[in-house]
């Protein structure tokens, strides 16, 4: 496995039907290691300390703990019911995480170690993807099987609006000024923009961004400007400049695209063919994939702590 010698932090890959994770040497670009998690791990996010990345396991009701660094798996949390999606607030309060299959949006207090929840959020049909605005006033999140978006107020952990977005919303991100928010609309062919600028009202649509079939999973290029979408059904990855709101580049990646990361030079993306079992590494300068490395069955989050700003 991958050792402290390693000039560079390890990518993971979580093979979400395999029920494990793959890591790859970001310098040979192989897999080195798979580490067993629970069943159906599809998203990870880092700690508030950076000292562990948190898998979470959907169908395994737990949450996976691993160092970054050293991909040596730290602890496993128990009892965590059906998290699909994760996300620690900004002010580091808060750890969120979106019920897929249960059609609910929990609320755990974070001490710095431990877990406990406060408030289970009943929402819509299939709650998929999670954001959280810079103040940590509010938590977003996509209904993927009703077609809606809600806000939940953070302080009450109550929802204070739904509103109607295009068909089959997935991941969504917020403007760095919390203006804007963008949504991938996987059964559509592009990313629909909201409004969220008033507090007193509920989000408006304002235009939709044609990017292409299957828009689904975003991360940002790293400049605070600019924006990277997956196509998953038409196999490309669109570069959205946010201030405009346009599609001003794309790239072809192969095998159904899904969630990415970008080098901390910007410059490479990092995504999962998901249906191809491979992970693409795509030189943004060339416009084409640099790279392929073969992990498990249907690869879902991608990471790794050598990333561009977020």
């Amino acid at each position: 496995m991958m050792g402290a010698k390693a000039s560079l932090p390890p990518v993971f890959v979580l093979n979400s039907l395999d029920a494990n994770v793959s890591v790859i040497d970001p310098e040979k670009w192989v897999e080195v290691q798979r580490i067993t998690t629970g069943k159906e791990p599809h998203h990870l996010y880092l700690t508030p300390d950076e000292k562990s990345v948190v898998i979470a396991n959907a169908l395994g009701d737990s949450l996976t703990f691993v160092d970054p660094k050293t991909a040596q798996v730290q602890r496993t949390v128990t009892g965590i019911v059906d998290p699909y999606h994760l996300r620690f607030s900004p002010d580091m309060k808060w750890f969120i995480t979106a019920a897929n299959r249960l059609n609910h949006v929990d609320f755990y207090r974070w001490d710095g170690k431990d877990l406990t929840l406060v408030q289970r959020v009943p929402t819509a049909k299939t709650p998929s993807h999670l954001w959280i605005d810079s103040k940590s006033r509010t938590v977003y999140s996509t209904m993927q099987d009703s077609d809606e978006l809600v806000a939940i107020d953070m302080a009450t952990q109550k929802i204070k609006w739904r509103v109607k977005t295009g068909p089959m919303p997935a991941d969504l991100y917020g403007s760095p000024d919390d203006k804007m928010l963008f949504i991938g609309l996987t059964g559509g062919k592009g990313v629909e923009v909201f409004d969220i600028s008033s507090d007193q009202q509920p989000a408006r649509s304002v235009q939709i961004i044609p990017t292409g079939a299957g828009a689904h999973a975003f991360r940002s290029a790293g400049d605070g400007k600019h924006l990277y979408v997956s196509n998953r059904v038409a196999n490309s990855i669109s570069k959205i400049d946010m201030a405009s709101r346009t599609a001003v580049e794309s790239y072809s990646a192969p095998g159904g695209p899904d969630c990415m990361d970008v080098s901390a030079d910007g410059r490479y993306i990092y995504v999962g063919a998901r249906w191809a079992r491979k992970l693409l590494v795509i030189d943004t300068h060339e416009k084409k994939v640099i790279r392929s490395v073969n992990v498990g069955k249907s690869p879902h989050g991608v990471w790794t702590l050598d990333h561009a700003k977020r």
